[in-house]
């Protein structure tokens, strides 16, 4: 017997962690009747799905409602890092530097270090960095070593800043430059599998605790005590009333928010197939001409992709759903990169683009590259707080604030915080986590989903479960079930675009979609 074929009986109930649309419209029911909850979260990326998490893990009613889908907006745009702030120490950013240290070591040894692989950032001794670039390069590695100890994150998960040899070096990026190359500098940073799930499982482990996560539920007449959300798939529109209301809608926080000022900025960066970089090991890190803190990485990806990032440019205007790099990015970005490669990438090459817009404070005038990346928890004259700036390795300490925040201004009586050592879903010493191994589940089950795998594999009934989505695309059809079952995702969008990441790729959106939209419908 397949296990397709088994019985759905014998099939383990669904945790609580659960999100589909069963459980969305029982939520929606519940909150039709009117009662007040403690916490409303306006906002499902990853800042959004902390404070839920947060509030919850205290032991608070909490809601969070999003207009789109998790991680719809900036949180499934970036570069896919977990870094430890290195780059804030040029400008003097300490605290903030070394608050992203601490972040990514609670990030990568309590809370999601199955999401999160440390990865080699590889830069290449050429001709074109001099000796000074070279030392200045040398100093900034200490520095973050550094870093890396004052958050007592042990060298044996991210090691030591090293000068390694050209063969080295073109073992770890086997497309870099030879001609001419003198070693290269390494240093280790926190990867995540990808930002998305990162985001979902957050969401996830908060609905665990209890929250209410809401998709496709948009927030108007929004105050201090409450908001009217209307369901976008039924046109329904309830009141919820709220002792607290937080504000993280990211880019859209202005408009929830008019007493704040955001001055957001692009990172964009172009994908490629891994092929075009020799299938690297690490990150190919290539410092950008006349700026002490900015470089241009390729990092290796899931799916056999390699994405090129990023870049810093004011982003004024209307909010896009969806931003896209303009034709002068995608030129500084192939120059860029093309200094240090073999063989010079061109357009023809790209597989695809992205950008996300980052939600900076507006502290006057200056280059977005320079504006402060500290976040900012600021009650509103409405009453809301607005929780706002940041990034993404910095959400837990961010969604910690926002939610004492609330605590102290509304009066809520709450347990301490207790994110610091709470395992999400997937992660070692989370209660529904397996270990699973090769005899289990397929490695790339296990790095996408951790002690979820054999979950995943267990909880199918999709025909054929193990079997790629499509010819060239490592997702099983039992992924994308997991998607709308456990997931939240509620249609082929969902899936392609936030659950699995097929739709970085346009031609691999194309051959998956048919597949995946005959999953969804029979859910």
């Amino acid at each position: 017997m397949t296990a397709s074929d088994a019985p759905s009986a014998r099939r383990p109930a669904a945790p609580r962690s659960a999100l589909n649309a069963a459980r969305r419209t029982a939520d929606l029911d519940v909150l039709a009747d009117g009662a007040t909850v403690d916490l409303l979260v306006i906002g499902g990326g990853v800042t959004g799905a902390g404070v839920a998490l947060d509030a919850a893990a205290r032991g608070l009613r909490t809601v969070l409602i999003e207009a789109h889908d998790l991680a719809f907006g900036t949180s499934r745009w970036s570069s896919k890092l977990v870094h430890g702030g290195l780059r804030y120490l040029a400008s003097a950013q300490v605290g903030v530097a070394h608050e992203s240290a601490v972040e990514r070591g609670i990030l990568m040894t309590r809370t999601a270090p199955h999401l999160i692989r440390p990865l080699p950032q590889v830069v290449p001794l050429l001709p074109s960095v001099s000796r000074s670039t070279q030392a200045l390069v040398h100093t900034g590695f200490l520095a973050g070593d550094m870093l890396r100890r004052a958050a007592r994150t042990p060298a044996a998960l991210l090691p030591r800043a090293r000068r390694v040899d050209a063969r080295e070096a073109a073992r770890l990026v086997p497309a870099v430059r030879t001609e001419g190359l003198r070693g290269a500098l390494v240093a280790h940073d926190g990867q995540l599998v990808d930002d998305a799930r990162l985001v979902v499982a957050i969401a996830r482990t908060a609905a665990e605790y209890g929250a209410r996560v809401l998709t496709r539920a948009r927030a108007s007449n929004v105050t201090g005590t409450g908001a009217d959300v209307t369901d976008t798939l039924t046109g329904q529109t309830l009141h919820i009333g709220a002792r607290a209301v937080v504000n993280a809608a990211g880019v859209w926080a202005d408009q929830l928010d008019d007493s704040i000022r955001l001055r957001p900025s692009r990172g964009s960066h172009l994908v490629f197939d891994s092929a075009d970089f020799g299938h690297p090991k690490g990150a190919l890190t290539v410092p950008v001409p006349g700026s002490t803190s900015r470089f241009v990485f390729a990092l290796p990806q899931q799916l056999g992709r390699v994405f090129v990032g990023l870049t810093d440019e004011e982003a004024p205007g209307p909010v896009p759903d969806r931003p896209v790099p303009t034709d002068a990015e995608v030129d500084f970005l192939l120059d860029t990169v093309n200094t240090a490669l073999g063989r010079s990438l061109t357009r023809a090459d790209v597989r695809g683009a992205y950008a996300g817009l980052r939600p900076l404070l507006d502290s006057g005038d200056g280059a977005t590259a320079d504006l402060s990346r500290r976040h900012a928890v600021r009650e509103s004259p409405s009453g809301v707080i607005t929780v706002v700036g940041g990034k993404l390795t910095t959400y837990r300490a961010m969604s910690e604030e926002a939610v004492d925040t609330a605590c102290r201004l509304r009066g809520l009586t709450a347990r301490p915080c207790r994110t610091r050592d709470l395992p999400l879903v997937g992660a070692p010493g989370h209660p529904g986590s397996r270990p699973a191994g090769r005899a289990d589940a397929p490695a790339p089950l296990i790095s996408r989903y951790g002690g979820e795998a054999r979950a995943l594999l267990a909880a199918a009934t999709v025909a054929d479960p193990q079997r790629r989505i499509a010819d060239t695309i490592n997702i099983t059809r039992a992924e994308i079930e997991f998607a709308v079952t456990h997931e939240g995702a509620l249609d082929a969008d969902d899936v392609l675009h936030r659950r699995t990441r097929i739709g970085f790729v346009d031609a691999d959106a194309d051959a998956a979609r048919a597949a995946v939209e005959e999953i969804v419908a029979g859910h």
